[in-house]
């Protein structure tokens, strides 16, 4: 789950980390009383979308009085912005922020995540920070220090002075990075983060260091610890259809593609959308109906399916182990039915009450074309949709 870059600071301030002041708005009428509890003379606007990318789109502004502060507002409210990580659509923006200045010395970039490779914490450091970080990244990764952390709960000096050494600090700085660093662990841990991203943290010209930009990732799996965090979400971010599956228990994610996949389990469903494109097409998403799916379950889950309009037709794999083959088959029966299903549906089904599951789908009178095997199904509802 991401959360925004305000709600983020608010997150790490608690914890210590030091962050500039700053105000969020979600309407006009708002502004001017909010705006006046901010000091500095100069204030950055900043949209809230869950993208990054979002200065070089035009979300973030300059602003100077307040007149300047409402007629950029007013021309951010509402408009969609576009960026490398929001796809072709973009994001609508539906809250700034307004934030307080500093003089900014030196930019450095900082993170926290996990190496799931290996089970540990990384910290991931450099000297570079800032819009162009990625680029740095790729033409000169030897600016870029990876430390792993070898306990989960608590991180060691020697750890940070690794850290923290692309920044060339003087000793009164490092007392600061030292307390920063363990603050940013203390959030990761108590907070079941995935991850922490300082994009730029900065060092000022009064000798501070402050996180600019702020990005927090949690992991789904943990939320129903923090009801604090779930609280924060927006559903405005998320894709639609994506929220009406979450709303039966389903596991889906929207991709490109034009074949839409219902599948039992993650490992199969991942298999699915693998022969999909090894044939020459591409998946419309990733859906599983998981291991004990009711009737009505998949008949949600074909539903779901079909609010995606870029679906040309359906693949469905199932390999019935604790889900009964008859159960889906029946589920599949009566949702095609309900929606006039006209677009082509493959089916491949194997396991338990097989047998059973075909004979119902058989008996249904539908469209409904049969599948040997994984290989076969792919190759016919490919060919179907041409």
């Amino acid at each position: 789950m991401n959360i925004h870059e305000y709600q983020a600071k608010e997150i790490l301030k608690k914890f210590g980390v030091p962050v500039l002041k700053g105000v969020v708005i979600f309407n006009l009428n708002e502004l001017d009383s909010k705006i006046n509890n901010l000091d500095s003379k100069n204030i950055i606007l900043k949209a809230q979308i869950h993208a990054g990318g979002r200065g070089k789109a035009g979300g973030i502004k300059l602003i100077k009085n307040k007149k300047d502060a409402f007629n950029e507002a007013k021309k951010l409210f509402g408009k969609v912005l576009i960026t490398p990580q929001t796809g072709p659509n973009g994001k609508i923006v539906k809250r700034l922020y307004f934030e307080e200045t500093c003089e900014i010395k030196k930019e450095f970039y900082l993170s926290c995540l996990i190496d799931r490779s290996e089970s540990k914490i990384v910290f991931i450091s450099s000297s570079e920070g800032g819009m162009d970080i990625e680029k740095v990244a790729k033409e000169d990764p030897k600016k870029i220090v990876t430390v792993k952390i070898n306990k989960i709960n608590s991180i060691n000096e020697s750890d940070i002075k690794k850290i923290i050494k692309p920044f060339n600090l003087s000793e009164n700085l490092k007392k600061k990075a030292f307390n920063l660093i363990k603050s940013i662990h203390k959030t990761f841990i108590d907070k079941d983060a995935n991850l922490i991203e300082i994009n730029p943290l900065v060092l000022t010209t009064n000798e501070d260091l402050i996180c600019l930009d702020a990005k927090i990732n949690f992991d789904d799996n943990a939320l129903y610890r923090h009801k604090d965090i779930l609280s924060l979400k927006d559903p405005n971010e998320s894709d639609p259809i994506e929220l009406e599956a979450s709303k039966h228990d389903l596991s889906y994610i929207k991709l490109d593609g034009k074949i839409g996949c219902m599948v039992n389990g993650a490992g199969l469903a991942m298999a699915t959308l693998d022969i999909i494109k090894m044939y020459g097409s591409e998946p419309a998403n990733f859906l599983d109906v998981g291991g004990g799916a009711s009737k009505e379950k998949v008949s949600a889950a074909l539903k779901i399916i079909l609010l995606d309009k870029n679906v040309k037709g359906i693949l469905i794999n199932i390999f019935g182990g604790i889900m009964r083959c008859d159960i889906l088959a029946q589920g599949l029966v009566d949702a095609a039915q309900e929606i006039n299903l006209s677009i082509p549906l493959v089916v491949r089904l194997a396991g338990t009450n097989e047998k059973l599951g075909k004979e119902i789908l058989e008996k249904s009178n539908l469209k409904i074309i049969s599948a040997k095997n994984l290989s076969d199904a792919a190759k016919k509802i490919i060919k179907a949709i041409k």
